[in-house]
């Protein structure tokens, strides 16, 4: 599921980068192609349309980063419980060595 998050995140990135490149900041961009006044898509929708766009694409980014994290935590908390070793009993002491005997003077 991380990954296919991680997907939908590049996709709208992708997708966010050609809205902001479409757009002009003074006023023309794709709404300098539409000049008449009374077109369904007139100059003054598209830029709303286009700025919405933005921001909606935005608010999917940060809500896909967020739930990525989420995720990658359940990922690694599951997988860190699966490789956990656990010792049942405890190993028997290591016999303990025998010192020369030291010579009498």
């Amino acid at each position: 599921m991380y990954i296919f998050i991680t997907v939908l995140i590049v996709i709208a990135a992708i997708l966010l980068t050609l809205l902001v490149l479409v757009q002009n900041s003074k006023g023309g961009g794709l709404a300098a192609g539409f000049a008449s006044g009374n077109q369904v898509m007139g100059a003054p929708k598209t830029a709303d349309f286009l700025e919405k766009a933005t921001w909606t694409i935005i608010a999917l980014i940060v809500v896909f980063s967020i739930a990525a994290v989420g995720f990658n935590v359940g990922q690694k908390a599951a997988t860190s419980e699966e490789s956990a070793i656990v010792v049942d009993e405890p190993a028997a002491p290591a016999p303990a060595a025998e010192l020369p005997a030291e010579p009498a003077e």
